[in-house]
């Protein structure tokens, strides 16, 4: 289609203007340039690519990649386990039934992923670098989005959860203090301590450049007031409040190329 407004092909990252072809995705509200289009989307790293001071830097990754593979591995394992047991019904029996939500909470977070990394792209520069869906050495978890920016770099892990993120906060004088995430009323400080963890791996490889957690929930029931808060030092926001903090890091001493091509080197696309 031609696009009525201007965007980033989420595969490459080139800017595309309102009247070109491309090819939207109304499922994730994404676009694709024809280019990327024609080709396979595991070809999308294929070796260090030069930047703008002549390093060699890996490509920055494609925004949920993983999560939209294990979930077309689950979706395929379900509909083998239906044809096997109906057999000469089988096709029947896929076309009538549901996604398992075990399956269908991967493409949810694929989703999620996707829309996010769109967001990102479209605000990156030469002072704000972003790598998506980055694999943990050593480890089959993976990192959904890392941000440089000349303040310091920024984890960035996306959830796509329905329900208003809180902070409740128990104890105080006679007891410890107890910081409690709350994403409609349901306890869900594991995520905190899920972003913690990788803070931690990504420091042993930054070295003193500072490394902040984010929590970014998509399509939350966020007040139309407020409402971002830090638990433990990871911060919870939503999209374009992450945007509006990573932009306002124009100021520091990080080198941002060579930090990114550093973690880059260090977590591989997944």
């Amino acid at each position: 289609m031609r696009l009525r407004y201007s965007g980033v092909c989420r595969q490459c990252g080139t800017s595309i203007a309102a009247g070109t072809e491309a090819i939207y995705e109304r499922e994730t509200r994404t676009v694709r340039c024809l280019a990327c289009a024609t080709e396979p989307e595991q070809a999308l790293y294929s070796g260090p690519e030069p930047t703008r001071d002549g390093l060699l830097s890996p490509a920055a990754g494609t925004a949920g990649s993983s999560a939209r593979r294990e979930y077309e591995r689950r979706k395929t394992k379900d509909q083998d386990r239906l044809r096997e047991k109906w057999g000469r019904f089988g096709a029947l029996a896929v076309g009538l039934s549901n996604e398992r939500p075990s399956t269908q909470s991967w493409a949810q977070g694929a989703i999620g992923e996707e829309r996010l990394g769109a967001g990102l792209d479209a605000v990156s520069s030469d002072s704000l670098a972003i790598l998506h869906d980055r694999r943990i050495p050593g480890s089959k978890a993976n990192i959904d989005h890392i941000a440089v920016t000349p303040g310091g770099v920024w984890v960035v892990d996306a959830k796509r959860y329905k329900g208003r993120p809180e902070l409740e906060i128990e104890g105080g004088f006679l007891r410890p203090r107890v910081e409690k995430l709350l994403v409609g009323r349901r306890d869900s400080t594991k995520l905190v301590d899920g972003v913690l963890k990788q803070v931690d791996v990504v420091r042993k490889h930054a070295g003193d450049v500072p490394v902040n957690g984010v929590l970014c929930f998509i399509e939350a029931d966020w007040p139309l007031v407020g409402g971002a808060f830090t638990t433990r030092g990871v911060h919870v926001l939503w999209p374009k409040r992450l945007t509006k903090v990573l932009v306002a890091q124009a100021s520091g001493d990080v080198d941002v190329a060579r930090m990114r091509e550093l973690l880059a080197s260090r977590f591989r696309p997944a």
